[in-house]
């Protein structure tokens, strides 16, 4: 998986796992809201009715009232207080009904095919015995009776809350009733629009959710575009510093085999054969023959610093300490700063490839301080710490540079990056701290357990 899309996944993962959570408890608690909401509009209707039906009532026990306590002829009175009764109807379904306390029925507006009949023994389709609840509620004082009877306007059972009271002296139950089929209704559409809401909410979730990771993703391209054009212009100029830098040691190398090596080896070639022709003439040419000699010492001398400068024997044979001796003396001579070597600890061999990688940093690093630190004074320091680890460091009083400018800038820093890069091949990490004005310092550092690693290679 490319780092790429490790960053992204790091990036979407968390947020859709919280707007996912996030989706949960908001369903969570719309439904927890939803079924508060209809358990208090229930009660709260509920609470309505019953105060309705019992104002109904009293409505029509102050009707009936002035006859009820009127004297004189009680059938009459009886007779025109059920038609009062019947006439004191509201609205399509509500009525009253009044039946003697034997379960007869004595008047019922919306029934009147039920009249004289005893309904004692009538059960609903739940098995209670409706009438007996009705009477027995009426005897206790007057109360609410829940209960199924058929609804006028549509013809079939429903459920009822009914409110009756007993008439004591006439054997009286009288009461009224509402349908509650109406509020089952309401309910029914109060939850369709909740779970609406907790739909909607839901698809606004997944839609910021859909945002986010488009948003994201969009981003990590743009960055990565951006990113990728800078690492190609970055690589197009290190591939072409590479090419120059081995084009510059091919030339350095031609110069110093023509003008030293060359120059040399012709020189004694013709002193060579001067002594030849002396020879031939019986002329005494050991003097054309010392200086052919030291001629030839003079051109092996500048091959073997030629061969030092590609890499120095020195780094096989006796070790960094030695090699970077002898670098640090060589940049010492060459002035104009004076550098010093100081090793740290008890040196232990390294790996070949380790050797190298310090050799090339320490050897760049010299080399950029006498391009343009412009330094009197350089430290080189080898560190073997006492836990395993190593530790090389390169310190000038020159006049240093802006290190975050110059690692920003396509164009420049390029021996910066390939020492950073040498050292990254074999796990180590390469420290800059430099400030105009202020002198410079590279430090390479590598752990103990990377060195294990690397002596297992």
């Amino acid at each position: 998986m490319r780092l790429r899309t490790k960053i992204i996944l790091l990036a979407v993962l968390p947020l859709v796992a919280s707007l996912a959570l996030l989706a949960v408890a908001v369903r969570q608690q719309e439904g927890d809201l939803a079924r508060r909401e209809h358990a208090l509009v229930e009660r709260a209707y509920m609470e309505a009715r019953r105060a309705e039906l019992r104002n109904y009532v009293a409505l029509a026990v102050s009707t009936v009232q002035p006859l009820y306590e009127r004297g004189g002829d009680e059938a009459a009175n009886r007779r025109e207080a059920l038609k009062l009764l019947a006439s004191l109807d509201y609205g399509e379904d509500g009525y009253f009904f009044v039946y003697d306390l034997q379960g007869h029925v004595l008047m019922h507006s919306r029934q009147p095919e039920l009249l004289g009949k005893n309904l004692w023994e009538l059960r609903d389709a739940r098995g209670r015995p409706t009438i007996q609840q009705l009477i027995q509620q009426a005897r206790a004082g007057g109360g609410y009776v829940d209960y199924l009877w058929r609804k006028p306007s549509s013809g079939q059972p429903a459920p009822k809350l009914g409110y009756v009271v007993a008439l004591q002296r006439w054997q009286w139950m009288l009461g009224t009733g509402l349908y509650l089929d109406g509020i089952e209704a309401t309910m029914t559409q109060l939850e369709r629009e909740a779970s609406a809401n907790i739909a909607t909410t839901l698809l606004w979730i997944a839609g910021i959710a859909v945002f986010g990771v488009g948003l994201i993703s969009a981003t990590g391209m743009v960055l990565n575009f951006s990113e990728h054009r800078l690492a190609e212009t970055k690589l197009r100029l290190l591939a072409r510093q590479v090419v120059q830098s081995q084009e510059d040691e091919r030339a350095h190398l031609a110069r110093e085999l023509h003008d030293g090596v060359s120059q040399t080896l012709v020189s004694t070639k013709l002193m060579v054969e001067a002594a030849q022709k002396n020879a031939a003439a019986a002329a005494e040419p050991a003097g054309l023959l010392d200086k052919a000699l030291q001629r030839l010492n003079a051109a092996l001398t500048e091959v073997r610093r030629i061969s030092h400068r590609l890499r120095p024997a020195l780094l096989d044979t006796l070790g960094l300490p030695a090699a970077l001796q002898r670098l640090a003396e060589e940049f010492d001579e060459a002035g104009p700063a004076r550098v010093g070597l100081r090793i740290d600890g008890e040196p232990v061999e390294l790996p070949e490839v380790l050797k190298t990688v310090l050799f090339r940093v320490a050897q760049e690093s010299l080399t950029n301080m006498a391009k343009h630190a412009q330094a009197a004074q350089v430290e080189l320091a080898l560190s073997f710490e006492p836990d395993g680890g190593l530790r090389m460091s390169i310190t000038d009083d020159g006049q240093g540079f802006d290190s975050q400018a110059m690692h920003q800038h396509p164009a420049r820093g390029i021996g910066l990056r390939n020492m950073r890069e040498r050292l990254d091949s074999v796990g180590g990490c390469l420290l800059i701290s430099a400030a105009p004005g202020h002198g410079t310092q590279i430090e390479a550092q590598l752990s103990a357990i990377t060195l294990a690693g690397l002596r297992k290679v």
